[in-house]
């Protein structure tokens, strides 16, 4: 058993300091996670090392546009989630049943999984598939790892974080790929179950400033829930004055599934709307995700009009950027941040051609 960071005894329980659940669990319990609990009067990592799935992936489908655009990483997650989000499509790992045998569950050491990204030449990992913030103590031991090797790491993470625990990841996290489920707390209880919308997004603006993360947010619009004006609109405008307008914002289609079969799939023309809000609020970068749209996930110049990066799917056919990341046409600033362990396809230093 792999002991916990984060916890606090309070008489015969132990409270988790990790999420803003803020969990009191008795002994042989398990936190609202499931990957936490306490065994022995002690909070354990109950998930540590235990891996569902594994794979290498574009950067691109995490989705992260702006940080070694092209490249490949190796991609784990566990089982467990800090949320209930009733359109979760990884729930069979997100909401395991338990010892039903229908997850098969392996441990992999940390080194080994550095061992196999530079095998497979990804300059970076990603944590990712379940919700990565309770896997804390293994993140940090395979973090510490990569940084050591020279490889980025990634969180696709939720955002459900304390102050603490932010700060307990900012020694091996480059990038927090954050979710922004809504902006009203009612908006975000009926997705999720959860609240502390404003906690999401305090957290995503303390990765930025004070721990010098690469950002980038994402909102799967649902119809009826979070695609409104005024709840886009409050999304995009917190962004670019918190974040700074540079941050990309990927706009994704909602698809009829889980507790919200019943709810339609998200039409183009609502995608588009937001593109457009973001736009009207300073955003220069806002990409539609889950569709096959012309042009929807290009990078383009702000300034010249360029495409400097020109994507279908999750693959990147052209860019045209200069080895700092900016356009390779004009030279302005892009927010793309180009890593020295890498920034090409697949592997370190590689490129693409310019076009």
């Amino acid at each position: 058993m792999h002991d916990a960071l984060f916890g606090t005894a309070e008489g015969a329980r132990i409270r988790c300091g990790l999420c803003p659940h803020a969990c009191l669990i008795a002994e042989g319990e398990s936190g609202w996670c499931g990957a936490r609990g306490v065994d022995e009067g002690v909070l354990r990592a109950r998930t540590y090392g235990l891996v569902s799935s594994l794979a290498v992936d574009p950067i691109e489908k995490k989705p992260v546009f702006h940080y070694s655009p092209g490249s490949s990483v190796l991609s784990l997650g566990s089982v467990g989630c800090s949320m209930r989000c009733g359109h979760c499509q990884n729930w069979q790992i997100s909401r395991p049943k338990g010892d039903d045998g229908s997850l098969s569950l392996r441990f992999v050491e940390p080194g080994t999984v550095v061992s196999m990204a530079l095998a497979e030449r990804c300059p970076g990992i990603a944590f990712t598939y379940n919700e990565p913030v309770i896997w804390l103590e293994y993140v940090l031991d395979v973090g510490r790892l990569a940084r050591a090797s020279g490889l980025f790491t990634i969180m696709v993470t939720n955002g459900y974080i304390t102050a603490a625990g932010l700060y307990a990841f900012a020694e091996v996290v480059d990038v927090w790929r954050v979710d922004i489920k809504g902006f009203s707390e009612e908006s975000v209880r009926r997705l999720c179950h959860v609240g502390h919308a404003q906690t999401i997004r305090e957290q995503a603006v303390r990765a930025k400033r004070e721990y010098g993360m690469h950002v980038e947010c994402v909102t799967n619009v649902v119809p009826g829930i979070n695609d409104s004006d005024e709840e886009l609109r409050a999304i995009a405008r917190w962004m670019a004055s918190e974040l700074g307008p540079m941050t990309p914002w990927h706009v994704t289609r909602f698809m009829p599934y889980l507790d919200f079969a019943d709810v339609p799939a998200t039409p183009i023309e609502t995608l588009e709307r937001a593109r457009r809000i973001g736009r009207e609020e300073g955003l220069a970068f806002v990409y539609l995700g889950n569709v096959s749209e012309p042009g929807g996930e290009d990078t383009r110049c702000p300034v010249c009009g360029v495409t400097a990066v020109r994507r279908s799917g999750f693959d990147v056919l052209a860019r045209s950027l200069a080895p700092n990341g900016s356009c390779g046409s004009c030279g302005a600033d892009l927010g793309i941040v180009i890593p020295a362990c890498g920034g090409g396809v697949g592997q370190p230093g590689g490129d693409l051609p310019r076009g």
